[in-house]
């Protein structure tokens, strides 16, 4: 496959339009520098387009206008394609797990708990990379699709509830669109049921609302405390949809004796 340059990018964004929020978001933040990339089976009039964002996959388009081979860069992602991918997803890794996704909308407006003593929910801002990046690899995700800490330090989509200088949680815009928003939030373990990611969460959909968009909120079937975080945060049910979770290229793509 060939990596685009940031000039071809906009007149491919309408190949992921119409998709539910939570995927045409990732497609979008992918066209900024350092979030993602775009990859596709020739520079000129492509066939086949692929978006790689913070381990997420999206395909779209002829699927036959691509090897297996193309995409053993992708194991270990979370793919989101049309069901005509599947047989080349099958050929190229030696696994593929379905996974039920359910993606809500913020739909009804919830006042902002009162902070804990001591504790400040804040934008994040530039020099918090250091509090976020302490949070350690367990939570390092919260940070992906935005490259780093500093990152999403700088990107002003992203709110924590500190104590002194230690973040607590954070809640942030993970995949930025023009229509929709899609949500993220982690608190640190030893903080849970304070009700701090719901006001990190609070606040930062009113800041997404006043940008003039919409938030919403992405997670599997069968993760309930996020599923009930979303519902307390006023998000609701708007589509329901399977991803793949890919192991490793298969031993024939990788170029090995079967």
């Amino acid at each position: 496959m060939i990596k685009l340059s940031p000039a071809q990018l906009p007149d491919l964004l309408p190949w992921f339009l119409g998709g539910p929020p939570g995927m045409t978001a990732l497609a979008e933040h992918a066209l900024a520098p350092g979030a993602g990339d775009w990859w596709a089976d020739r520079a000129v009039a492509p066939r086949t387009v692929v978006v790689a964002c913070a381990g997420h996959l999206l395909l779209r388009g002829d699927p036959t206008a691509l090897p297996p081979l193309a995409l053993a860069p992708f194991a270990a992602h979370h793919v989101q394609a049309p069901a005509r991918f599947l047989p080349l997803l099958s050929s190229a890794f030696d696994l593929l797990v379905p996974w039920e996704r359910m993606t809500y909308v913020h739909r009804v407006s919830v006042p902002s708990p009162r902070p804990l003593h001591g504790v400040t929910v804040r934008r994040l801002a530039l020099g918090d990379e250091t509090a976020l990046a302490a949070l350690g690899p367990e939570s390092a995700w919260i940070q992906a699709s935005w490259g780093s800490p500093s990152g999403l330090a700088a990107s002003g989509h992203g709110w924590a509830a500190f104590a002194k200088d230690r973040v607590l949680a954070v809640a942030c815009t993970y995949f930025r669109g023009t229509t929709y928003e899609d949500v993220a939030c982690v608190t640190v373990p030893d903080h849970r049921r304070q009700r701090l990611a719901l006001a990190c969460v609070t606040a930062l959909c009113q800041d997404i609302a006043a940008r003039g968009h919409t938030p919403s909120w992405t997670c599997s079937r069968d993760n309930r405390p996020s599923r009930l975080a979303a519902w307390t945060a006023g998000f609701r049910l708007e589509h329901e949809h399977v991803h793949y979770l890919t192991g490793q290229p298969a031993r024939h793509v990788a170029g090995l004796t079967v």
